[in-house]
């Protein structure tokens, strides 16, 4: 029985740090020195790849040193644009729950408001207003939000996969929130889509491009060609929303 597909939060491998992988080196590319993971592999051309973590180079075994410099060189403008864009990203804030603290809700940050009541969470405007008898227990605020969170994000994307499947003449999906922190989403084989939650903090465009990835596993488990053209069908820009999600993923809250 083949594994669900999932598409990850970072696009790697969540179960190890991949700064715990390769060699640490430095290159000199234009104006700036830049450091980068170093690993040699069986793969046959030299591979980059720049994410939250910064750039990683892979060369085959037999690559010598003055051609991986080479062709970093030529590819300086893009690696130093690339990086750029990942250090506007921004990094996650711990949220402690108290007053005024700033939250992202499907891609717009609210104020944290908090009041002492019944138990009750409001989205107003811009501010996400916490009615709790104990308002000075942060644990406690903190609890309601995320509880807050998962229902908000299951009635938002719920609909979008039905809307998704009904494209694919399908039957509306089962749909769940999981409480996953290194993916987005899975399809199991069974036809179950599971999303994560914090698709909530993102704006609604990008959590989209989730939904339609998972409903087109519906019909391809796999991630074949045939799968990215249903993709593309569903949600034409895939490309560019993948990206922006990758950036969007770096500055996650976390509670």
């Amino acid at each position: 029985m083949p594994a669900p597909q999932q598409l990850t939060l970072f696009g790697q491998d969540a179960a190890s740090d991949p700064r715990e992988a390769g060699t640490r080196r430095l290159v000199q590319l234009g104006p700036r020195i830049v450091a980068f993971r170093f690993l040699r592999s069986r793969r046959r051309t030299i591979g980059i790849s720049i994410d939250s973590y910064g750039l990683a180079v892979t060369a085959p075994h037999y690559a010598p040193w003055i051609e991986v410099e080479k062709f970093l060189l030529e590819k300086s403008r893009w690696i130093l644009a690339k990086l750029d864009e990942w250090s506007k990203a921004g990094r996650p804030a711990r949220i402690a729950g108290v007053e005024g603290e700033s939250i992202p809700v499907r891609g717009h940050n609210v104020l944290l408001a908090l009041a002492q009541g019944e138990k009750r969470v409001e989205l107003s405007a811009d501010r996400l207003v916490v009615r709790i008898r104990t308002p000075q227990e942060s644990q406690r605020v903190k609890l309601e939000i995320v509880r807050w969170l998962k229902a908000h994000a299951l009635e938002s994307l719920a609909p979008r996969a039905a809307h998704y499947a009904a494209r694919l003449g399908l039957p509306g999906p089962r749909v769940s929130i999981s409480n996953a922190r290194t993916q987005w989403g899975v399809c199991t084989q069974d036809g179950r889509i599971r999303l994560s939650w914090r698709l909530v903090h993102v704006e609604p465009g990008l959590a989209d491009y989730v939904v339609a990835h998972e409903v087109a596993h519906l019909v391809e488990l796999n991630h074949s060609p045939r799968f990215w053209e249903v993709v593309e069908s569903l949600y034409p820009d895939c490309r560019s929303a993948r990206q922006r999600l990758d950036l969007a993923a770096a500055a996650l809250p976390i509670f």
